[in-house]
């Protein structure tokens, strides 16, 4: 990922906003052209598990968090310009110290 800011032409984005654990994290989906869909969203401090249907790519954008995947015991840093993958059925636990962790989730195929 390059250091500056992706941006995606020609989606349609929907306006509803994904909110979860009381708005400490945010999202809002984006669906492309080709038909893919992607969510763009922030995190708050604290510490959070989402479960997953489809496998995900999480590229990070802005700040820092630690993951740990399902069925794994470490947790791995990841900062702006990083990305991990999630398996499907699977899930991960999100980590944010401090700051505000601002990502683009894409769902995979």
């Amino acid at each position: 990922m390059s250091a500056a800011s992706p941006s995606f032409e020609g989606v349609t984005a929907l306006a509803k906003a994904n909110v979860y654990f009381n708005g400490d994290v945010v999202s809002h989906t984006v669906l492309l052209p080709n038909g893919d869909r992607k969510t763009l969203g922030i995190i708050r401090p604290g510490s959070y598990h989402f479960g997953t249907d489809a496998a995900e790519l999480m590229q990070i954008t802005d700040g820092r968090c630690t993951v740990t995947l399902d069925g794994q015991s470490d947790a791995k840093p990841y900062q702006e310009g990083t990305e991990f993958r999630v398996p499907a059925k699977s899930g991960f636990q999100i980590t944010v110290e401090s700051g505000l962790c601002q990502y683009i989730c894409s769902f995979l195929k």
